[in-house]
């Protein structure tokens, strides 16, 4: 195991979830009696886990007492089942929610990358039809959405997602190498900013627990979204009042900055955008320092 995931693991503990006791890796920041308008709750993306927010932690500890991180059922270092969990974007809100009631979480600002987009949006729904759960007492206070497939139809999937997303998906779990899963992080991610290192980490963090032979079972959140997204999820969005901010890399390969307009002109129009220039799809981990000088002004 590499140094970085070592060190990563010291700074959390597992929760159990569930019937099946499936272990939840996660960890939080500071302050633990912070005042939910200093709370900030992180959601990961896919292929990703909690370690994609490493390099912005400290740049949101200026703006947050408390910072929130967890890895989803399949991810990072949770447990990665086979049976008795879908991988269903509600099963994964599910999982956010009880980290959170775990550490005592009332309330908080939550922000999202990626798949943790559509898991924030599961939970944004909730809390529009009045379905939160009775101890989270003061709610959400804000959303920050960064470049995720929140518009399904907008986005450019990568041949090897089509392909996990197919009947043939299976087949896919003793194909995966290191070599093609680095030009399709690379090739999403939509610039050259995205260092070998953190390629080699997220394949690192998958490779845990077998997971790189179980990417066809996680991917299928996208499903979902095909579902639900303009019978639940864009509905939601468009229905709250809580302050919302569209945070995007205009470099997107995938998740392209198109969805970033479509979402605040037709979903979101009272939403802030920040469109960040020149920055990619895994934009905190490609350029942590601009990704932060962006974020940060919405909570101002």
């Amino acid at each position: 195991m590499l140094k970085e995931i070592e060190e990563w693991k010291k700074e959390g503990i597992w929760i159990n979830y569930g019937p099946y006791n499936h272990q939840v890796f996660a960890m939080q920041y500071g302050d633990t009696n912070a005042h939910v308008d200093r709370t900030l709750l992180l959601i990961h993306g896919f292929p990703e886990s909690s370690y994609s927010y490493h390099a912005v932690i400290d740049g949101l500890s200026s703006r947050f007492d408390r910072i929130i991180l967890l890895d989803m059922l399949g991810y990072g270092l949770s447990d990665k089942p086979i049976d008795n969990y879908t991988y269903s974007l509600f099963e994964q809100a599910d999982v956010v929610l009880s980290v959170w009631q775990h550490f005592g979480v009332t309330g908080g600002h939550m922000l999202s990358h990626d798949m943790g987009d559509s898991v924030a949006t599961e939970i944004v729904a909730r809390h529009e039809n009045g379905l939160m759960p009775a101890w989270f007492t003061e709610g959400l206070q804000s959303l920050t959405f960064t470049n995720g497939s929140m518009v399904l139809s907008l986005a450019k999937l990568r041949i090897t997602q089509k392909i996990l997303l197919s009947s043939y998906g299976h087949v896919m779990k003793n194909l995966t190498t290191y070599k093609i899963f680095s030009q399709q992080v690379k090739s999403a991610h939509g610039n050259p900013n995205l260092d070998d290192q953190d390629v080699k980490l997220l394949w690192e963090f998958n490779r845990l627990q077998e997971g790189t032979q179980k990417t066809y079972l996680t991917i299928k959140y996208l499903n979902d979204r095909k579902r639900f997204e303009t019978t639940r999820w864009l509905p939601a969005l468009a229905q709250t009042k809580l302050p919302t901010h569209i945070c995007w890399g205009d470099q997107d390969a995938v998740a392209r900055v198109e969805m970033a307009y479509y979402l605040k002109e037709n979903i979101c129009k009272e939403a802030k955008l920040t469109i960040m220039k020149g920055l990619g799809h895994f934009c905190q981990l490609g350029s942590p320092k601009k990704w932060v000088e962006h974020v940060l002004p919405f909570y101002e």
